[in-house]
């Protein structure tokens, strides 16, 4: 699963496709089109998706995820243009929506086979690190292929790592069902569907929890302004990869040490998540360069909340419904991100730690629910 993870991220247009666009003539308000139905593909396709994982195969459904985001960039490569980004991301939104679900249950119901459930925390903070570490390689790859070939080589290297992790996804084992969801277990797609959704709606323990997940991951946007922030902090733009590299070994740092944080209380775990709040409103009130030491305390404290919340929300949730219930908190997240974008519009690092206190305050509550086993 770690090497599936490094090689899926370890993508070269990552960096540079916002930069594809604006190269092929595209205005701002049609790059912000294309972002806006890569969200709605998302929004749309993830608890289906989260089904088709429970009723067939989950690592089927990450090897569909590679092939379906490498025809995407297939399509940008091919004929790059505003209709080719458009199926570009509607290929690569049901690839994303595919794994998502499918690589946490995959991943904790494999540990529950071979009897390490306890250390799914621990490991998925590792998975985790994992993709953030694959960010340092894909900036080197585009920083090494865009002189020798533009866009183009840059587009099919990246259609080959996508495809290449695919192969890799392939040969991930994959655990038998526990089949212990009840009456519903084994009568097919919508039946499956409806179980999970049923689970996440209703179920003792579990609704709390599932939102507590969906709130937590929304906060994970914020990476998207971080190269932002150090810029307004006086970096200059040359630099800004740079810069941006201590914030991301922090989460990386965060992440890796998941398992140590997941014997915390949920109180405790609700402290790590404002006092890395905290940090990050105090580094927005610094406003320079060495404020970046608190952005990478912030993250990291954060990646380790965000890793031991969803290792909660698997703890309560039965092996064949464990995608779609998952998927749900993942499009609980997809709807409250679009809210974290226009708090950051509105008020910027201080809305969005403002955001973050309140979910510390609601953590516990949402997570102190009865458990029916």
């Amino acid at each position: 699963m770690l090497g599936w993870a490094m090689l899926a991220d370890t993508v070269a247009l990552y960096p540079l496709y916002a930069l594809l666009f604006a190269d092929t003539g595209l205005s701002d308000a049609e790059i912000s089109l294309l972002l806006a139905v890569w969200s709605i593909v998302g929004i749309v396709a993830e608890v289906p998706t989260g089904a088709v994982a429970d009723r067939f195969s989950r690592r089927s459904c990450l090897v569909a995820a590679g092939v379906l985001q490498a025809a995407g960039f297939a399509c940008w490569t091919a004929a790059p243009g505003f209709a080719a980004f458009a199926a570009g991301f509607v290929l690569w939104g049901l690839g994303g929506v595919l794994a998502s679900g499918a690589q946490e249950a995959l991943l904790y119901d494999g540990l529950v086979a071979a009897g390490a459930r306890e250390h799914y925390a621990a490991v998925n903070g590792r998975v985790g690190a994992a993709e953030l570490v694959a960010q340092v390689p894909a900036a080197g790859l585009a920083t090494l292929l865009f002189p020798l070939g533009g866009f183009v080589l840059v587009g099919w290297v990246s259609v080959a790592t996508c495809l290449a992790a695919a192969v890799v996804a392939s040969t991930i084992p994959e655990a038998p069902r526990t089949g212990d969801d009840d009456e519903d277990d084994g009568l097919g797609y919508l039946a499956t569907l409806r179980a999970g959704l049923r689970i996440a709606a209703s179920r003792p323990g579990v609704p709390g929890v599932v939102v507590a997940a969906a709130l937590v991951t929304s906060i994970d946007a914020i990476e998207e302004y971080f190269p932002l922030i150090v810029a307004a902090w006086g970096v200059p733009v040359a630099l800004v990869p740079v810069a941006d590299l201590p914030i991301v070994l922090g989460g990386v740092v965060g992440a890796g040490l998941a398992g140590r944080a997941a014997g915390l209380s949920n109180g405790w775990l609700a402290a790590l998540l404002a006092a890395s709040v905290l940090l990050f409103a105090g580094a927005g009130l610094v406003g320079q360069p060495v404020a970046i030491v608190g952005v990478a305390l912030f993250y990291g404290g954060y990646r380790a909340v965000l890793a031991v919340t969803d290792a909660r929300l698997q703890d309560r949730i039965d092996s064949s419904s464990r995608a779609t219930v998952t998927s749900v908190a993942g499009m609980g997240s997809d709807v409250a991100t679009i809210g974290l974008y226009a708090l950051w519009a509105l008020g910027g690092i201080t809305a969005v730690a403002g955001l973050g206190l309140l979910l510390a305050v609601l953590l516990p509550v949402l997570l102190r629910v009865r458990v029916r086993r």
